[in-house]
Order: C-alpha cells, then structure tokens, then sequence
C-alpha cells in the first residue's frame, strides 16, 4: 500500500470514528446598569466646604451612583470576568472593582468546586454578597458598609454547592476597595482567612436560606518616623521681640515599629420568600455581625492607638412585598455599633456612650420587565455623634429623601 493510500486509510478510519473531539463552545457575556440619583433632601447638607478636605458638604445634588459594565467569557471549565465602575459620588471616577479568572467541575449546571482568583466579592454574609442591581434598597446596611467597604477584595476563593448546602471560603489580602487607609494594598504578609456555609432549600410554597459566616485576620497599625528636636517662638505678650521666656524646645521623639493586630467576625444570615395570594411574593432577609478590631470603612478600628480591643456589633432586617404590575414596597431596619465599649466624659465622671447608628429605610418601587427600575427611598436616622449647647451627646440630623432611576442591559 503506498503512503497516499495509508493516509487516506487513516482519515477515513478518522472520519468514521467522529474524528478528533470537538473544542468546548466559547461564550461571551456583556452586561451593565447605570443607577442615576437625586438627593432630594438632606438634613445634613449644608452650603460649605469641609475645611480638613475641601470637599462640598452639600448633599442635595444630581449624581450617577453606579455605571457599571460586566464583561465574561467562558470556555469549557475555564472562566474569565472583568468589571468597571464609573460614579460621581467624590467627583468623576473610573475603576476596576471585579477581575477574576476560575476553572470548574463540571463545567455544565452549578459547580460542585470552582476556584477564582483575582479582584473577588468577599463570600461574607448576605448584603456583602449582593450584587448593587440585585439589591431592592438604595444601599447596603451600614454595618456592611463598615467593615466591608467596597465589598471586593484581592485573593483567592473556592466555592460550590451540593444538593441543599451552598459554601464559599476565601484567602484575601485584607484591605477592601472601599477601604479609607490602604484600598486594595496589602500592608503585611498575613492574609485575611472568610468563609460562609449556607443550608438553602424549599419548604412548601416557600424558599429558604440560613447561612453562617466567619472571618479571621491580622490588621495593620502603622508605625511613626523619628522627629529631631526643634525650638518654637510663642510672643506671648504681642510685642514682636523675641524674649528667652518665649522660647520653648520641643524634644524629639524616637521612631516607632509599625504593629499587627488580631480581628475577626462571626455572622448569621437568614432568606425567606413566599407567595401571597393576590399580591405576589414576600421577602424577607436578616442578618447579624459580631466583630472585633474590623471597622474599615467608616470608624477605623484600631486597637494598638486606643490600647484595647474594639467590639463591633450590628444587625438589619428587611421585609418587600411584591406587588402586581411591577411595583413593589420594602421597609428596611438596621443598627451598627462602632465601639461597644465606648466611655465618655461629662464633668467628673466617665460614664458609658451609646455610639450606634440606626436606620429606618422606608422604600417604595416600580419596575419594568427587569429592565428599568424607578425607587424612592425615605431614610430616618438615629445617632448620637452629635452635641447638644451643653456639651452632651445629642441627635445628629441626617434624615434624606433619594430618587433613583435605573436601567439595565
């Protein structure tokens, strides 16, 4: 047989055989949504600047809140994303808020192992996890807020389900996007270990998610720079001549070793939807954080310049009634506690400071074919950060009145 006719052999047996294997489909996804806002009023506004920053302390404004841009492909076991937000909120900006590449098994229905790497949702309780067009509320509650800013981090992360149980656990740098000190930098070599177990299933006519979370991490106190001495002149007598009484030598300081402390936090969270006759469904989501030495968004904990730990507690609960035609009413309660040990002084004495933030969110929306959603949301808040004639905490109005319209594609 010559080797033309080997070969033709070959491709024949090939061909019969199905020939080589198919390469795995590649798909593309692009999607995104833009949530337009007007403050229509705002207890806390006032026409100044802030004098530390600069910054309008105006309140009552136009602004794009989120202008978001989702970008996927998928081949077979293997995945990729990238994520860009535009906002306004502190003047024009543009940034990559989620990057990831991951591979799966199996690659068809949900994965019973997926591993992601990159710029990743942290896997921590339940508004964390939300993603800002999925969320029926303006934002997060303020607890979220706090100890997670940004709600996306650097590292890796497995997750997967099997039958009822959903899991999700996370190695990650420690410093969030959102983060007021060092946004996704990473100032020591200890990583941030977070995780959620969750029990999902159905019960009747109604679906049902109760869920564990945990975090357990090394935050970072940075160190200062050694000072020279130096001499100052005060003129205290206002005079203009400068007189040895009025000369003062301030010492030099020695420089001081940057420092880590020990932070975590423990969560619960729990879903529940059911229809209602003649309305539609009824959700409700809660849930609840313990933590300590976590505040990174909005007081920064930092237990090693206070010389003991900071306890955080917070919780919210929200219930939405879905209602026909598209509208839907939602009402919404949550409450932070920065530093459950908090003192304060008044007069002689040192007595206990009640430093939690609570909010009443009362919502109300109506919404097109999942495409576009218009929300008016009413929020009433208690806090005590601000200080009555007499020195005393008291009140610190900051009730708001927000419009929102938004649309998805």
């Amino acid at each position: 047989m010559s080797l033309l006719a080997a070969v033709s052999a070959a491709l024949a047996a090939a061909l019969a055989d199905g020939g080589p294997p198919e390469p795995p489909a590649t798909t593309f996804e692009v999607s995104g949504y833009v949530q337009a806002d007007a403050v229509a009023w705002s207890e806390a506004s006032v026409d100044e600047l802030d004098p530390s920053t600069g910054a309008p302390l105006n309140q009552d404004r136009f602004l794009v809140r989120r202008a978001r841009l989702h970008a996927g492909v998928t081949r077979g076991l293997f995945s990729a994303s990238v994520e860009v937000d535009g906002n306004t909120v502190s003047g024009p900006a543009l940034r990559l808020i989620d990057a990831e590449v991951s591979a799966r098994w199996p690659s068809e229905g949900p994965p019973l192992a997926m591993l992601s790497a990159g710029l990743l949702r942290i896997p921590f309780g339940y508004d964390v996890r939300l993603n800002a067009r999925d969320r029926f509320f303006l934002e997060e509650s303020r607890v979220a807020r706090a100890l997670f800013p940004g709600e996306y981090d650097l590292g890796v992360r497995l997750q997967g389900a099997w039958r009822f149980l959903r899991y999700q656990v996370a190695v990650m740098n420690g410093e969030p996007i959102g983060e007021r000190a060092l946004p996704a930098l990473d100032p020591n070599a200890a990583k941030d270990v977070v995780g959620r177990l969750a029990v999902a299933g159905t019960i009747g006519p109604v679906n049902i998610e109760v869920a564990a979370s945990g975090l357990e991490g090394v935050g970072f106190h940075p160190g200062t720079p050694s000072t020279k001495d130096t001499v100052t002149w005060r003129d205290v007598n206002e005079d203009g001549v400068v007189q040895l009484s009025e000369i003062q030598v301030i010492a030099g300081t020695p420089a001081t070793p940057s420092e880590g402390f020990r932070r975590y936090a423990l969560g619960g969270d729990l879903q529940l939807s059911v229809p209602v006759p003649a309305l539609g469904r009824f959700e409700l989501a809660a849930e609840a954080i313990w933590a300590t030495n976590l505040d990174r968004g909005l007081f920064i904990a930092d237990p090693v310049a206070r010389s003991r730990d900071v306890r955080e507690l917070g919780f919210a609960a929200g219930a939405v009634q879905r209602l026909p035609a598209g509208f839907a009413l939602g009402v919404r309660f949550d409450r932070y506690a920065p530093d459950a040990d908090a003192r304060d002084a008044q007069g002689a004495q040192v007595v206990p400071l009640d430093s939690s933030l609570s909010t009443w969110a009362f919502a109300a929306s109506w919404s097109w074919r999942g495409t576009a959603r218009v929300l008016l949301e009413l929020d009433h808040e208690d806090n005590l950060l601000g200080r009555a004639a007499n020195g005393a905490p008291a009140r610190l109005a900051s009730d708001s009145l927000v419009a929102r319209a938004e649309v998805a594609f």
